[in-house]
């Protein structure tokens, strides 16, 4: 058995009581003898416009023409009446539907034509009781006193709601953008990491081919393996921008204090010595992003090696707990002979983002040279209750 939401029972609730206050205008007009076609152009109309369903409306007819139509259709009917000076009696359909359409102008139209389909539509509601109000002033002025307090009771409902939906968008907006921002740095962290090294190795295998080609398999598979690594990065990458919807997976390329120790594992030419040394005291239950970001900084520093001290011999990654912090050191002892093309030295927003990324865990990032030669990155996080 098929449930009804109770949006759906309001909406359904709200069509029948619009088409029964209708339904009334046409059976007083017809009571009184009146012809029923202008008042039935005019309600046939504003319900045309009201009701006509989202997914089903065509594309021209635009709320700027929806709330515009009937609302001039209505206009003419009251300057008919006016003109043969008869007394037309009005209904509670016309009203009810003259504030619908006043609610979706200043919702829904773009400015300015919500200003103007919006005036249109108070103006033909608060000429509705010229229709029979001839002569009692006090009558008239109450009831015109009546209908700019609903139509400034509606009109600043659908103005909120407006502001409402453009926080909304907004918000979206940020959040999209902000996310973007976040898979680019993710992407740069990732990526620029195996394709410096792709680049690194390249330029060794190409000095080896004619000095020690005995010795440029461990070099090759170096390529290959940091190549595969760069096309998973780019693909899960992908994968994220790909599923945008509300319940897509979190799949964003991330690290953690076990992927440290690949990243060690892997980083090492041929004639390089790379260590990673682990207090014991630091454990794997640390929060999910401080891991993280320790992960970003010794990626980060490890690219820079490769990128302007490739000729370094030994690089040191050390993980220290330090009371309640957690502490990630990344030293080398290179000199800076690095002679990469100039295109691929990038141009320092590594280091600016990956400073961001600690400061806004409440860490702190160090880096400059060591004494002697190498230069040294320590970057220290809260750790929480690990």
């Amino acid at each position: 058995m098929r449930s009804t939401s109770p949006r759906g029972c309001l909406r359904g609730f709200a069509v029948g009581f619009l088409l029964a206050a209708s339904a009334y205008d046409l059976v007083i007009h017809g009571a009184l003898g009146h012809s029923l076609w202008p008042p039935a152009v005019v309600l046939l109309a504003g319900l045309t416009a009201v009701l006509w369903p989202a997914d089903r409306r065509p594309r021209w007819l635009t709320p700027q023409l929806r709330t515009a139509v009937p609302a001039g259709a209505s206009l003419i009917f009251t300057t008919g009446v006016l003109a043969g000076n008869r007394e037309v009696p009005f209904g509670p359909g016309e009203v009810l539907i003259l504030l619908s359409l006043l609610f979706i102008a200043v919702r829904h139209c773009p400015w300015p034509a919500a200003l103007l389909c919006g005036a249109l539509d108070a103006v033909a509601l608060l000429l509705l009781p010229v229709r029979y109000l001839r002569s009692p002033l006090d009558e008239s002025l109450l009831a015109v006193v009546v209908g700019l307090v609903l139509a400034g009771l509606v009109a600043g409902l659908a103005g909120y709601l407006r502001s409402l939906d453009y926080r909304r968008t907004v918000a979206v907006f940020d959040t999209r953008r902000a996310e973007r921002v976040a898979i680019a740095a993710d992407l740069h962290d990732f990526v620029a990491h195996h394709v410096t090294g792709i680049l690194v190795q390249t330029q060794m295998a190409r000095m080896m081919a004619a000095r020690q080609p005995q010795d440029l398999d461990p070099v090759l598979a170096g390529i290959e393996r940091a190549a595969t690594e760069a096309l998973a990065s780019m693909r899960r990458t992908v994968g994220v921008l790909r599923d945008t919807g509300p319940e897509a997976p979190d799949r964003r390329p991330v690290g953690d204090l076990a992927g440290i120790a690949d990243l060690v594992d892997g980083f090492a030419s041929p004639g390089q010595k790379s260590v990673l040394h682990r207090d014991p005291a630091v454990s794997d239950d640390l929060p999910h992003e401080v891991q993280a970001a320790a992960f970003r900084v010794v990626q980060e520093a490890l690219t820079n090696v490769r990128r302007h001290a490739a000729d370094a011999t030994e690089v040191t990654v050390r993980l220290a707990r330090t009371g309640d912090r957690l502490e990630v050191t990344v030293a080398d002892d290179g000199h800076g002979g690095t002679q990469l093309p100039e295109a691929a030295h990038g141009g320092g927003f590594g280091l600016v983002g990956l400073t961001e990324r600690v400061t806004a865990l409440g860490g702190e990032l160090r880096a400059g040279p060591r004494a002697g030669a190498g230069w040294q990155v320590t970057a220290t996080f809260p750790a929480g209750g690990g």
